[in-house]
């Protein structure tokens, strides 16, 4: 069994290190950009992603009505074990609004019910929720009570209810950190280890996977479509 709890301030550093953690372990399954550990770059985007997530934590509670916000599944045997996160963002322009950003859920505790109880607590303050995630995530979130709006570039948006809200979110930056001291480290790490040909191919091999998950996107986004019409 497991309890949850609603921060709206940053975790203590115990639970946040979980956090970040889980963002590392199942970053395949939450990046927009879901590189295998066979690609060299991949390494790189962990960091990315967990960079991420580490600003939103930081900047919990900063600003009025719209930093992020985190709901935790806890292990009710061991309190201080973290079973589940789901970060998102409120809209300070629209009280009924957000945007879920990332969820995990540990490996050993899936299916469970662990998703679904972070996510109706997150609804029943937030009933106008948002999300984008790669086509083969759609059917989970379907069942959780969203629906396909739209596409944009690898990603499926999705909505609980038939349109988007006006309301707007602080959504992170994340040139910045890609072109931070920390990446530009990793990069010249992973080119002496792989060499540049090796790099090249890596991101030949990304962008090829980014272009057929837009693909796969705009075709669950035509499927979806077609099954409203009929």
């Amino acid at each position: 069994m497991f309890t949850l709890t609603h921060l709206t301030t940053p975790p203590p550093e115990s639970l946040k290190s979980q956090v970040l953690q889980m963002v590392v372990d199942h970053f395949s399954d939450i990046s927009p950009a879901p590189l295998t550990p066979s690609n060299p770059l991949y390494q790189l985007y962990q960091y990315v992603i967990g960079f991420e997530v580490h600003l939103y934590l930081q900047a919990m509670g900063g600003e009025e009505g719209g930093g992020a916000r985190l709901i935790l599944a806890l292990d009710d045997q061991d309190p201080s074990r973290v079973l589940g996160f789901a970060l998102y963002l409120p809209s300070p322009d629209d009280a009924e609004a957000c945007t879920l950003v990332y969820l995990a859920v540990q490996a050993d505790r899936r299916r469970h019910g662990i998703a679904r109880a972070m996510l109706q607590q997150m609804l029943t303050l937030h009933p106008h929720a948002a999300l984008a995630c790669v086509a083969s995530r759609v059917p989970t979130f379907e069942t959780l009570g969203f629906r396909v709006l739209g596409a944009r570039g690898p990603q499926v948006l999705m909505n609980t209810r038939d349109h988007a809200s006006d309301g707007l979110v602080a959504v992170q930056d994340l040139a910045p950190i890609f072109q931070s001291k920390e990446v530009r480290q990793i990069h010249s790490y992973l080119v002496k280890k792989h060499g540049e040909k090796a790099l090249r191919d890596a991101e030949k091999q990304r962008d090829r996977l980014l272009d057929q998950l837009a693909r796969q996107a705009e075709a669950v986004v035509e499927e979806r479509r077609s099954a409203r019409l009929h």
